[in-house]
C-alpha cells in the first residue's frame, strides 16, 4: 500500500490530494469548533465527515485538464487560497451572524466591510491561525521561489524540481477519476435526501445544506439559485404582478378608527435600537436596571408598548430592519437588499411617501461611515433629504466605539441640524455602541458586567445600559425644547445581541437552564421592544403579536394616511382583526398558539414541545402557508423590482438623481430660509436661538458652537484633531 501511495504521490495527482486533504481538515475545524450545526445521528456524523472531500477533490482535479503545468499548478494555488478565504471568512461571518455568506452576501461584501473591519477583527480567535497557515506557507514558498530566479539567478530549485518531476495522468485515468468523484458525490446527496428529504427544496435551511453537503455544495447551490432567480424574474413579470397585487388587496386591514389619523402633521423621531433584546426591559443585573429610563416608559401614559414584537431580520440584520420599518417589504432570503439590489429598485419608502402626502423633510442621523450596508446609495432610493453620516461628526480617538461615533455623541451632535429641518419632519437615529461586541470601557460606563463564561454576554448588559442613557438625554431634549409636543416618538428594537450560539451562556442570567434550553427559548428572545410616544395616544402594553414589518402601516394610519394603495406586507398593529401570525425571515414563525422554529413545534402559550394532532397539524399548515406567501410575495416584488411597474395613485417615483449627501448643511440652512411658515425649524420657531443649550450632556466631546459647522465637515475633523 505504501508503495500504492508513493506512486500516486509521484504523479500530477500529489498536489489536488494534499490540497483536498487541507480543505478537509479545515472544514473540520470549522464544523467542530466554529458553526452550531446540531447533528443528531451517527449518518449525520458520517455525512459531515465526508461531505467536504468530493467537490474540494473535484475542484482541485479540474485544473489538470490544461496541458501546460504551470498554468495547471497556478490555477490550483489560486483555487487553494480561494477555497480556504471560504472556509476563513464563512467562520467569521457565522460568529457575527449565526449564518453562512451567500453570494449576495459576497457581492455586497465590500460596502459591508467598510464599517465592519473593526468587529471582524474582534471575532477572531486563535485557532484561527489553523484556517490561514497553508495560505502563508503558499506565499513563502512563492517568494522563495522568485528569490532564487531573481536574485540568485537559478533556474530550478528543490520545489519547482518535485513538480516538474510529477508525471501526467492519462486522459482516460483523468476523466475516470472525475466521472467517480461526481459519483461520489451524488451518494452522499442521496444519504443525505435520506436523512432530511427535500434538502434542496429548502433553501432557507443553510444550516442543513452546509451540514449535509458542506460550504462548497451550498456555495454552488447558492450561486445557481441566486442567477436562476434573476433569470426567472426577468420572464415573469406579468404574472408576478398580479400575484403581488392580489395579495395586496387580500391582506389590506382598515385602519382602526379610534388611533387613525391622531398625530396627523407632527414630526416622526424614529430611535433605532441597536441589538436590543426586550428581555433587557425591567432587568436588573447586581441590583440595578440596565434600563431604567426606557422601563419608566412602559409606565407612561402617552406610551403605547408592545411585548409580543418580534424582529424578523436576515442575514441583513440592521439593513433588514429598515427595510421591513420603511418600505414594508422583508429583507432577503440571502444576503442584504440594501448592498445587493436595492440600489437599482425602484422603492416607495416613508420618507417619500410622508413628502408627497405631509410635506415631510427627512433625515437619517447614524455614526458610522455612509456607505456601510449601501446606505449612501440606498437612502437616495428611499426619498430622505439628508444623511448624517460620521463625515458632519467630530471624530477623535474619544469619540468612537466599536464602528462609530459614541450613542451619546451622535444625538448630542446632531441636534445643530434637528433643529434647522423645516417642520414637519421625519428624522431617523440609528444608534450604534450597543453593537456586536459590545465594547465599552468603564470610563464610559460604571455598569457592571455579567459574570458568565462568555465575555460577549458579559459586556451586553453595559453597553444597553449605555444606550439606554443616551436616549433618556435625547428625551430630555426633546421635552425640553419643546419638540416633544409635536411629536411622535417610534423605539425599536432592530435585532437580537446575542446570537443563539451563545443563548446557552445567557440562559443563567433569564434563570433558564443552559441544559433544558430549546428552540422555543432561541424564538421567544426574539423579541424586541416596540413603543410610540405621543400625547394624543391612550398608553399601555398591547399584548397583540406583532413584528416590523408591521411598523410601517401602523405608524402611516397614525398620521392620517391609509396605506390601502400601497404594497405593504404587514398589517396595523392596532387593528384587532389583523393576522398575529409572525414570519421569521427563514420561515419559522410564531403565533399567540403555535411556535415554529428550525423544524420544532412548541405550545407558545406553554412552552411545551408539541407532537400534534390532525386538527392542531392543520392549524399549524394553514399558518404556514401565511408565512411562505407573504415571504414569498416580499421576493417577488424585490427581486423582480416589481414596483417600477406599480404606481399608487397620487405617488410620484422617486428619482435618486435628485439627492445628494454632500455639504448638506449650507443646503438645509438655505432650505430652513425658503421654507413658509407653515414648515419652520425649530431653530425659526424659537426666535432664531438655538436649542443646543436643552441638551444636557454627559459627555466632554460635544461641540456647543453650531456656526462651526458652516465649515465643510473633513475640515471640523482636522481642526479637532489638532486640538
Amino acid at each position: 500500500m505504501r508503495k500504492n501511495i508513493k506512486k500516486i504521490l509521484n504523479t500530477e495527482l500529489a498536489l489536488p490530494i494534499i490540497f483536498t486533504i487541507i480543505i478537509w481538515v479545515k472544514s473540520l475545524l470549522a464544523y467542530l469548533f466554529d458553526f452550531s450545526l446540531g447533528i443528531s445521528d451517527p449518518l449525520q456524523i458520517i455525512l459531515l465527515i465526508l461531505n467536504p472531500l468530493p467537490l474540494a477533490f473535484l475542484i482541485f482535479l479540474l485544473p489538470l485538464l490544461f496541458k501546460k503545468k504551470w498554468i495547471q499548478y497556478t490555477v490550483m494555488i489560486i483555487l487553494e487560497i480561494a477555497e480556504s478565504a471560504l472556509v476563513f471568512f464563512n467562520v467569521i461571518y457565522y460568529r457575527e451572524f449565526t449564518d453562512f455568506m451567500t453570494v449576495n452576501t459576497m457581492l455586497g461584501y465590500s460596502k459591508v466591510s467598510e464599517g465592519l473591519s473593526t468587529s471582524s477583527i474582534s471575532l477572531v480567535k486563535p485557532h484561527d491561525f489553523f484556517y490561514v497557515i497553508d495560505v502563508l506557507v503558499i506565499v513563502i514558498a512563492l517568494l522563495y521561489i522568485l528569490f532564487k530566479k531573481v536574485f540568485k539567478h537559478e533556474k530550478r530549485n528543490s520545489i519547482l524540481s518535485w513538480l516538474q518531476s510529477l508525471k501526467s495522468v492519462s486522459k482516460q485515468g483523468l476523466s475516470a477519476l472525475i466521472s467517480g468523484v461526481v459519483v461520489s458525490f451524488f451518494l452522499v446527496l442521496s444519504l443525505s435526501e435520506i436523512d432530511r428529504p427535500q434538502l434542496l427544496l429548502r433553501t432557507f435551511d443553510r444550516n442543513y445544506i452546509v451540514k449535509y453537503l458542506g460550504l462548497d455544495a451550498f456555495t454552488f447551490y447558492d450561486g445557481f439559485k441566486t442567477v436562476q432567480n434573476k433569470n426567472v424574474n426577468v420572464n415573469k413579470i406579468p404574472k408576478d404582478l398580479n400575484t403581488v397585487l392580489e395579495y395586496k388587496e387580500k391582506n389590506y386591514i382598515e385602519p382602526n378608527k379610534k388611533y387613525y389619523g391622531i398625530a396627523k402633521g407632527k414630526n416622526v423621531i424614529i430611535i433605532h435600537l441597536e441589538s436590543f433584546q426586550q428581555f433587557l426591559l425591567n432587568y436588573k443585573l447586581d441590583g440595578r436596571e440596565v434600563t431604567p429610563f426606557l422601563n419608566s416608559l412602559l409606565n407612561n401614559k402617552n406610551v403605547l408598548s408592545f411585548d409580543n414584537f418580534f424582529h424578523q431580520v436576515g442575514q441583513g440584520k440592521t439593513s433588514d430592519a429598515e427595510t421591513m420599518l420603511e418600505t414594508g417589504t422583508f429583507g432577503l432570503p440571502q444576503g442584504s437588499f440594501f448592498s445587493s439590489i436595492a440600489q437599482d429598485n425602484t422603492i416607495q419608502a416613508a420618507p417619500a411617501i410622508l413628502q408627497q402626502k405631509g410635506d415631510y423633510t427627512s433625515a437619517v442621523f447614524h455614526g458610522n461611515t455612509a456607505g456601510f450596508w449601501n446606505r449612501n446609495n440606498v437612502y437616495k432610493n428611499f426619498g430622505y433629504d439628508y444623511f448624517f453620516h460620521n463625515d458632519y461628526f467630530y471624530n477623535t480617538p474619544d469619540s468612537k466605539v466599536n464602528l462609530g461615533i459614541k450613542d451619546k455623541l451622535l444625538f448630542g451632535e446632531s441636534i445643530k441640524y434637528l433643529e434647522h429641518l423645516p417642520q414637519p419632519f421625519y428624522a431617523k437615529f440609528i444608534t450604534i455602541t450597543n453593537h456586536m461586541n459590545f465594547e465599552l470601557s468603564s470610563k464610559d460606563s460604571d455598569f457592571p458586567l455579567a459574570d458568565t463564561k462568555d465575555n460577549v454576554v458579559n459586556r451586553y448588559f453595559r453597553t444597553a445600559n449605555y444606550l439606554d442613557e443616551s436616549v433618556h438625554e435625547f428625551f430630555n431634549y426633546l421635552q425640553t425644547s419643546g419638540l416633544l409636543k409635536n411629536s411622535v416618538v417610534v423605539i425599536y428594537g432592530d435585532h437580537f445581541g446575542i446570537s443563539n450560539d451563545r443563548n446557552k451562556n445567557l440562559a443563567p442570567l433569564l434563570n433558564k437552564s443552559s441544559e433544558e434550553w430549546n428552540n422555543y427559548n432561541n424564538a421567544m428572545v426574539q423579541r424586541v421592544p416596540f413603543m410610540i410616544y405621543d400625547e394624543g395616544i391612550k398608553g399601555g402594553v398591547n399584548h397583540t403579536f406583532g413584528g416590523e414589518i408591521d411598523v410601517l402601516p401602523t405608524l402611516l394610519h397614525l398620521l392620517g394616511i391609509d396605506t390601502k394603495n400601497y404594497v405593504q406586507l404587514g398589517q396595523d398593529l392596532l387593528n384587532p382583526k389583523r393576522s398575529q401570525v409572525i414570519a421569521f425571515r427563514n420561515h419559522s414563525f410564531v403565533s399567540p398558539k403555535y411556535t415554529s422554529y428550525d423544524g420544532d413545534l412548541y405550545d407558545t402559550a406553554t412552552g411545551s414541545e408539541l407532537t400534534p394532532d390532525e386538527t392542531q397539524i392543520k392549524e399549524i399548515k394553514k399558518d404556514q402557508k401565511k408565512v411562505n406567501d407573504k415571504l414569498n410575495v416580499s421576493d417577488l416584488i424585490n427581486n423582480s423590482n416589481l414596483l417600477r411597474f406599480y404606481t399608487p395613485a397620487g405617488f410620484k417615483p422617486v428619482d435618486p438623481n435628485n439627492y445628494n449627501y454632500m455639504n448638506e448643511y449650507p443646503r438645509l440652512l438655505k432650505q430652513e430660509k425658503e421654507s413658509s411658515s407653515k414648515h419652520q425649524s425649530v431653530f425659526i420657531s424659537n426666535s432664531s436661538k438655538s436649542t443646543i443649550s436643552d441638551f444636557k450632556p454627559s459627555e466632554k466631546e460635544l461641540i456647543e458652537n453650531p456656526d462651526e459647522m458652516t465649515v465643510p465637515p473633513t475640515k471640523i475633523n482636522q481642526n479637532k484633531a489638532k486640538k
